[in-house]
């Protein structure tokens, strides 16, 4: 059976090509003599890919034997796929670290009947912000000719196209390293590792409005406010709606600076990463799962501020809060008198916390990474699982086992959705295509009942983790296709039935299921991952289609969410910037912008492990001139044409260097790891004569080619000649367009 990895081995044991039923090529005389003194003596040659198949960030298909001279790093995945997913940043670790050794490619191998559509490939891809080739393998032919059984798995071929190694499971950065460190030796030392650069075209996004792959939505009921996870920007959207025209809504703020990472501080300068889940605890207040930061966040709307309140930033692996491994009975036992799961919200890690839910003063997480419902009260004095064992499958049973892991209780195959009447918590329990339904503590804080499935597949003996559809009726025969969010109203259940496009109410005390918006409808749904209840309409984060959508329940109608700054006027450009005022853009001089040099610079990883480049930018005022320190200076960047590898939330945004020096620097975050951009620097800036002690304004406008390679210099180094000053009239600096 095709299914996800649960190993809890703390390293890797290789598989040799030989053991995993990979047709042999008989080896040739003189490499049958050298076999004892080859790395890999039992590698074979590595199957060529199917032609046909559609592939993306590369302008065409590629094959193993165009591969040779790099060792070729072969992901199988699927989208829906939280072991996958944490799979991806230990890849780019990978891609940085030996950008001219290893070509990693993206072989999707699908799941869910939705994920095998190129299209939906294609969003996946930029959603998760891949940069390495990716190749829609939806009829699994690679993935039968690889001899694979379970996502993810890794696959290596090396420079000679040789299959010499794969394996199973969430690998970390690390257990790769040394693979490599080990191997490249030989093959560099008989010269066939070819470690010249090798660069691919990305995929491109262009979208129109606010929002980019909004992920999960909330609702403040009484203050008629909209809570959008804007996972796409890295950042929430706090928008005001009015009942009475509930389509459009005035953004009151925008929580975090858009770009990637996991500062606290202000909302401009806070930092998220694919932010999800989000609650309101108390007027102002507002819980965030940073889901791919692996934090719950807080923020308060009065202050403007954020702050981390519960886990490490690092992705936890395998321990329970409470507990420790004993080697001699291999298993996890508690270290606590009382016996319980919880430890310091603080100290805890945490693994992709996808949705929240506020209950009787604690916070409900989705914790999608151990397959688990976990609890934290709001006054974080404690935290840990609070239903589920932490084995992937769709199993109705008793919330906690007595020792972790145990099998007889009740298990959750990736729940990414909550929602509650105030008795009960309801799951949308994704890999399992299932509606899950969880007791909750009552006044005296007591837990009364077990884990049941509403509608799902807990009841069928097998194969519940691969038994979906797109089927209303009663209970025993509805099927859903990987549903991400659940709502509550007044005795239905609502659920975002993601793959299936559509949205579906399910009837609490019967059962029964039928479709109310999407698909079939003229205005369609894409994926939908978020869904809330407020002021008598269904919200809906329609996340491939980058928008808002509100519902009637009453007959299933939908309209377009118009997100607007001002009342009835939109703003679709707003990115990086407060709600509260337009930013400002520099405007461009009429004179024709100058060309520097190019510029050929190495990405870098900052501190938050985001790949960035930097170009010092050194302004070299006319002679008799020099720079006003008191006057600041203000830069932009626009791309001419395409952004190539240039992040895309690093242009259109003024920044301000307060007091200006002889040179600032201009640090851009990356799409790409590699590819050249041709970039517009818009500058203002003052001089004052050197003699004289007149001051004035000046404006420029500097071409820059920029080419990111891994050769490139650390720091790139423009100079940046402003413009020549005329005695006491006209500046041509100042000529701009308006």
């Amino acid at each position: 059976m095709r299914s996800a990895s649960r190993s809890l081995a703390p390293a890797v044991a290789w598989i040799a090509a030989a053991c995993l039923g990979v047709a042999a090529v008989a080896p040739s005389a003189a490499r049958a003599a050298d076999a004892e003194l080859h790395p890999f003596p039992k590698r074979q040659r590595a199957p060529e890919f199917k032609p046909g198949l559609r592939w993306l960030n590369t302008e065409k298909p590629l094959t193993v034997e165009s591969l040779r001279g790099k060792f070729v790093v072969l992901d199988f995945w699927t989208y829906c796929c939280i072991n996958c997913m944490h799979m991806l940043p230990e890849l780019a670790k990978l891609e940085q670290a030996y950008p001219n050794q290893v070509v990693v490619i993206g072989v999707h191998s699908a799941k869910f009947d939705g994920e095998k559509l190129d299209e939906n490939v294609r969003q996946a891809v930029l959603r998760h912000r891949i940069a390495h080739p990716v190749v829609n393998d939806a009829d699994h032919a690679i993935w039968d000719a690889y001899a694979v059984t379970s996502w993810p798995s890794i696959r290596i071929i090396d420079p000679e196209g040789n299959f010499i190694a794969g394996e199973s499971g969430e690998l970390r950065f690390e257990m790769l390293d040394r693979f490599l460190k080990d191997a490249i030796p030989h093959y560099r030392m008989n010269g066939t590792l070819d470690e010249t650069p090798r660069t691919f075209a990305t995929e491109r996004l262009e979208t129109e409005g606010v929002l980019r792959f909004p992920g999960k939505v909330a609702f403040d009921e009484a203050n008629a406010r909209l809570f959008i996870a804007d996972s796409g920007n890295d950042r929430i959207v706090v928008a005001k709606v009015d009942p009475a025209a509930p389509a459009r809504g005035t953004i009151e703020a925008v929580i975090g600076s858009g770009r990637t990472g996991r500062a606290d501080g202000g909302f401009d300068s806070a930092t998220f990463n694919h932010p999800q889940g989000l609650a309101v605890s108390a007027p102002g207040v507002l819980w965030i799962a940073d889901t791919e930061n692996h934090l719950l966040r807080r923020a308060d709307l009065a202050t403007r501020t954020v702050k981390t309140v519960a886990g490490t930033g690092a992705q936890a692996h395998g321990t329970w809060p409470g507990t420790r491994l004993d080697p001699a009975r291999r298993q996890f036992v508690t270290h606590r008198p009382d016996g319980r799961y919880v430890g310091d919200p603080a100290k805890t890690p945490l693994n992709s916390p996808w949705d929240l839910c506020i209950h009787g003063g604690a916070v409900y997480v989705a914790m999608a990474g151990p397959h688990q419902i976990w609890r934290m009260p709001l006054d974080a004095s404690e935290i840990g699982p609070y239903a589920g064992n932490g084995l992937e499958d769709v199993v109705d049973g008793k919330l906690l086992p007595k020792v972790p892991f145990q099998e007889g209780t009740a298990s959750f195959a990736q729940p990414s959705g909550l929602a509650t009447d105030g008795e009960r918590l309801f799951v949308a329990d994704s890999e399992g295509s299932s509606i899950r339904v969880v007791p909750l503590a009552d006044a005296k804080g007591m837990v009364r009942g077990s884990v049941r499935t509403v509608v799902g597949t807990a009841g069928l003996e097998q194969d519940r983790l691969f038994t979906f559809g797109d089927v209303d009726g009663d209970a025993a025969t509805a099927r859903f296709q990987h549903p991400l969010g659940v709502a509550w109203n007044d005795g239905t259940i609502y659920v975002a039935d993601t793959y299936n496009g559509k949205i579906k109410a399910i009837d609490a005390a019967s059962g029964v299921v039928r479709t109310l918006a999407g698909a079939e409808s003229a205005n369609d749904l894409d994926e939908p991952a978020g869904i809330a209840f407020g002021v008598g309409r269904i919200w809906v984060a329609d996340t491939n289609h980058h928008r808002i959508v509100v519902v009637n329940p009453a007959d299933g109608s939908m309209e377009t969410v118009e997100l607007s700054t001002t009342a009835g006027r939109p703003q679709p450009e707003i990115m990086l910037a407060a709600a509260e005022a337009e930013e400002r853009h520099l405007a461009r001089p009429k004179a024709e912008p100058v060309r520097a040099a190019p510029v050929r610079v190495a990405p870098q990883l900052d501190a938050d492990g985001i790949r960035t480049i930097t170009i010092v930018v050194t302004p070299e005022p006319p002679k008799g001139w020099k720079l006003n320190e008191l006057m600041p200076l203000k830069w932009e960047i626009e791309a001419i044409g395409e952004a190539g590898p240039v992040g895309a939330e690093a242009l259109r945004h003024v920044f301000t260097v307060a007091k200006p020096k002889e040179s600032f620097s201009v640090t851009l975050p990356l799409d790409g790891i590699q590819g050249s951009a041709e970039l517009l620097l818009l500058v203002e800036t003052g001089v004052c004569s050197v003699g004289a002690g007149e001051c004035r304004p000046v404006a420029t406008a500097t071409r820059i080619p920029v080419t990111v390679a891994s050769d490139g210099r650390p720091t790139g180094e423009v100079k940046l000649p402003l413009p020549k000053l005329a005695g006491s009239g006209g500046i041509p600096g100042l000529e701009l367009f308006r």
